[in-house]
């Protein structure tokens, strides 16, 4: 009997208060089968302790959050940016997930130039995608709402980082649809089926727009029913696209953060199967 939880994800950010090792047993306990996860949090734990972990409680790891930055000017800085994407490939691979999401990066300081920035991201994607299809990692442009284009993500919308992903092989570099960044924009749905027919997405991640936003805006991603967002036309849309694989819910939340996380887990879980899965 299906319990709605078949294709969900908890992205470790949600529950961002519980240890890795917390997350992991509400996980088996509430039977969710997926965990996107995040950097630091499993570096702190130990990359190979974390894949050991996870593996042994028979969950699958969707995703790994995140790679990106890609749009310094200064060779250092670049230098470092391309380095540092190579160490998210080796710890994607070591934790068994082929998707790493990418947060491309926003203009270096002082720079306007937009254009510049997302042909930097494309030079780098040249050097990165070979390296992480090597490992056997696909590399995933997420664009962020256009809020966020100055100083985290010159990418804002699906079709920007379509035009970037097609310059690669779709085993190399595809994209990732969020519902909270492109929500709003009407040519998205086109350019789901226009990324799907070139079998170029490699994550679905969900989260609500709800208002007001909170000061400083990066923690507002609602919860799964709280705001504007129809979750299921969504996932229609990525479904007559061709995608069959995990939905992974991602929420910035202050609020949530305050709780307990292992109720947070259960509510997003609950609120997954009334308003995605059933």
């Amino acid at each position: 009997m299906s319990t709605g939880l078949e294709r969900f994800s908890i992205n470790q950010m949600t529950v961002k208060q519980l240890s890795l090792p917390e997350l992991v047993e509400a996980c088996v306990e509430l039977g969710v089968p997926g965990v996107g996860l995040w950097r630091e949090p499993v570096r702190a734990h130990g990359v190979e302790a974390a894949a050991k972990l996870v593996r042994d409680a028979g969950l699958t790891v969707t995703t790994l959050c995140r790679g990106g930055f890609l749009t310094a000017t200064d060779p250092a800085e670049r230098s470092a940016a391309l380095a540092d994407n190579r160490r998210a490939v080796d710890e994607a691979a070591a934790l068994g997930t082929d998707t790493l999401v990418l947060v491309s990066g926003g203009l270096p300081a002082g720079s306007k130039d937009l254009h510049g920035a997302r042909e930097r991201i494309a030079d780098a994607l040249a050097e990165l995608g070979p390296y992480a299809r090597s490992h056997g990692v696909r590399l995933a442009i997420e664009p962020l709402h256009p809020m966020y284009a100055a100083d985290r993500c010159v990418v804002s919308t699906l079709a920007q980082a379509l035009d970037l992903a097609e310059r690669f092989p779709a085993h190399q570099v595809g994209v990732t649809v969020d519902t909270y960044h492109i929500w709003w924009d009407d040519r998205a749905p086109e350019q789901i089926a226009r990324a799907g027919a070139a079998g170029r997405i490699h994550t679905f991640q969900l989260a609500d727009w709800t208002t007001p936003l909170p000061e400083g805006v990066l923690n507002g991603r609602g919860q799964i029913g709280d705001g504007a967002i129809d979750m299921r036309e969504w996932k229609g849309y990525v479904e007559a696209a061709g995608y069959t694989g995990a939905i992974e819910v991602e929420l910035f939340n202050d609020g949530l953060w305050a709780r307990n996380g292992r109720e947070v887990l259960a509510e997003t879980a609950a609120r997954f199967v009334e308003h995605v899965s059933r």
